[in-house]
C-alpha cells in the first residue's frame, strides 16, 4: 500500500471510530431504549417480545453507510438503556455489544428479528423499522386464514409487513416515519377487528353488513394454492426429526460426530481469530462455567485468554470431546459442530444421507400443498447442510424452515407450542409431528400436535403400551 493509501485508510478509520463514539450513535442508543419503554406501555412490544432499530444519523454519512442501533433479545423493554444496544455495521455485522451483567439477567444475544430488519435495511433503504406484537396485529391475520403469505413479493413500495400470528414489521426512512406508520396501522387493525365483531364489513369502502356466506368462506374455505407460500385450514404442516426419522442414527454417530470430533482441533487452531469462532468460544465458555458449578463429569476449566491460542484449543478440545461422547444437545456444541460440518460438506468430504423414502415424501407433501420442517437438535446450519448435500440432490427446496434447540428443549411441551405459534395455524392439531423418540412424542402430544413415532433400523426399542402410531416409512402416511 502506498503511503497515501495508509494515510488514507488510518483516516477513515479514525473517522468510524469518531462515529461510533459520537452524539449521532449515542442518540440513536437513547432513542431505541426510550421508544421500546413507550411502545411498551403502548402495549406493542411485551417484556421479551418485539423490537426496533433505528439507524444512527448523522448528516455527514450516507444513509446506506450509516450505523445501526438495535435493541437486544431477552431484556425487559420497560427497563431498557441506551448501554443495552447493540450497534451493527451498514451491513449487518456487530461492532458494539452490550456488557453481561450479572444473575439473574441473561447474557447479551442481538435481536432475533436482525435477519428481518436488515432486510428492510438493504432491500427497502429504511432509516428505521418496528417489530410490533400489539395483540391487533397477531389477531388482524385470522380475519382471513385463507389469505396468501408473501404478499410483499408483489408490492415493493410496501412499508409494513404482517406476519401471521407473530404481528408486524413496520419502516420507513426516518424513526418518526415508521412510528407514525406504526401509529396508523394499529389503529386500522385494530378498526378492522372491532368492525368484524360488529358484523360489519372492513374490506370495502362502504361499509355494510357482512354477508354470512362470504365471512363462511374466508374462514372455512381458503381455496389457496400449494407450496410453501400459502395456508390451509386443514392439517397442512409436516414436522420432522432427523435421527432415526428421516436419516439412520448410525450416520450421525458414525459419521457426523466422529468428523467434528476428529476435525476440532484443526478447525478452532485455524478460525481461531474469526468473529465466528470468537463466539463459538464464548458460548463454550458459559456452558462448561455452567457444568463445573453443577459437576457435569467430563467438564474441565478453559483456559483464560492470556494463557496463549494453544491453551484455549487444548482446554476447549478436552471439553467438547467429552459432550460429543455424552450426546450432549447443548446450543454451544450444536453450534460449533455446523462450522465443523460446514468446511467437511464444502470439501465434499461429507454427503448427507436419508433414507430412500423421504425424498419422495417431501415431493408428494409439497405436491398436496404441505409445509414442511425440521426440528432437531442440530444447529439449524447443520441441518441445511444435510439436507443440501444428499446423494438425492438438494432437497431443502422441499422444506419451509428449520427449528433447533434455540427454540427450546425438545423434551419440553413448550417448544412445540413456540413452533405451533411460528407457523401460524390456528389449531396445534394441524402439525403432524414425526420423530422416533418416545419423549418428544410425548411432549408434542401434551402440545396438541399429531405424533407419530418412526421405526428405523437402529432406533431405540420403544416400551410396551405406549399409545402412538408407528410407521417403518414415509409411504405408510
Amino acid at each position: 500500500m502506498s503511503t497515501g493509501g495508509a494515510e488514507s485508510a488510518a483516516a477513515e478509520a479514525m473517522a468510524s471510530e469518531a462515529y461510533l463514539a459520537g452524539a449521532a450513535v449515542w442518540e440513536a442508543r437513547e432513542l431505541v431504549a426510550e421508544l421500546c419503554r413507550h411502545f411498551y406501555l403502548q402495549g406493542w412490544v411485551t417484556g421479551t417480545g418485539g423490537s426496533i432499530t433505528v439507524k444512527a444519523n448523522d448528516p455527514a454519512v450516507p444513509l446506506a453507510q450509516q450505523l445501526i442501533v438495535m435493541s437486544p433479545s431477552g431484556v425487559q423493554k420497560e427497563r431498557m438503556v441506551a448501554e443495552d444496544m447493540y450497534v451493527m455495521s451498514a451491513e449487518g455485522k456487530v461492532i458494539s455489544a452490550p456488557v453481561a451483567k450479572p444473575w439473574p439477567y441473561k447474557h447479551p444475544k442481538c435481536s432475533d428479528c436482525a435477519p428481518l430488519f436488515m432486510k428492510s435495511y438493504l432491500m427497502r433503504g429504511a432509516g428505521a423499522v418496528i417489530h410490533s406484537h400489539g395483540m391487533e396485529t397477531c389477531m388482524a391475520t385470522m380475519l382471513n386464514p385463507g389469505a396468501k403469505e408473501f404478499r410483499i413479493a408483489a408490492y415493493p413500495k410496501a412499508t409494513a409487513v404482517l406476519v401471521r400470528n407473530h404481528g408486524i414489521y413496520v419502516w420507513g426512512d426516518s424513526w418518526i416515519n415508521a412510528k407514525t406508520q406504526a401509529e396508523c396501522y394499529h389503529y386500522l387493525l385494530d378498526a378492522a377487528i372491532k368492525m368484524y365483531q360488529l358484523g360489519i364489513d372492513w374490506t370495502t369502502p362502504e361499509h355494510g353488513p357482512i354477508n354470512s356466506a362470504k365471512r363462511l368462506r374466508s374462514v372455512a374455505s381458503p381455496g389457496v394454492p400449494n407450496g410453501c407460500h400459502t395456508a390451509k385450514s386443514s392439517k397442512h404442516c409436516v414436522v420432522l426429526d432427523i435421527e432415526g426419522t428421516t436419516t439412520p442414527i448410525s450416520f450421525v454417530t458414525d459419521v457426523m460426530f466422529p468428523y467434528a470430533r476428529d476435525n476440532v482441533r484443526k478447525h478452532l487452531t485455524s478460525t481461531y481469530d474469526s468473529e465466528e469462532t470468537k463466539e463459538d468460544i464464548k458460548l463454550l465458555r458459559i456452558q462448561v462455567e455452567e457444568d463445573l458449578k453443577i459437576g457435569v463429569v467430563g467438564a474441565a476449566p478453559v483456559a483464560p485468554d492470556d494463557a496463549g491460542k494453544e491453551e484455549v484449543i487444548s482446554s476447549l478440545v478436552a471439553n467438547v470431546e467429552a459432550m460429543i461422547k455424552a450426546d450432549r444437545k447443548i446450543t454451544s456444541l450444536k453450534q460449533l459442530q455446523g462450522h465443523i460440518w460446514r468446511t467437511g460438506f464444502e470439501r465434499k468430504e461429507l454427503q448427507g444421507v436419508v433414507f430412500e423414502d423421504v425424498p419422495e415424501a417431501l415431493k408428494n407433501w409439497q405436491s398436496q400443498g404441505m409445509k414442511v420442517y425440521i426440528y432437531s437438535s442440530g444447529s439449524r446450519e447443520a441441518q441445511r447442510l444435510l439436507f443440501g448435500h444428499t446423494s438425492y440432490g438438494d432437497l431443502r427446496q422441499f422444506l419451509c424452515g428449520f427449528f433447533d434447540t434455540t427454540t427450546g428443549n425438545k423434551r419440553e411441551a413448550r417448544s412445540y407450542f413456540e413452533i405451533s405459534q411460528s407457523l401460524g395455524v390456528d389449531n396445534p392439531s394441524q402439525i403432524l409431528f414425526i420423530t422416533d423418540v418416545l419423549q418428544e412424542a410425548v411432549a408434542a402430544k401434551s402440545a396438541g400436535f399429531e405424533v407419530i413415532i418412526s421405526i428405523r433400523p437402529g432406533n431405540a426399542p420403544l416400551p410396551a403400551n405406549h399409545g402412538f402410531r408407528t410407521i417403518s416409512s414415509f409411504s405408510e402416511i
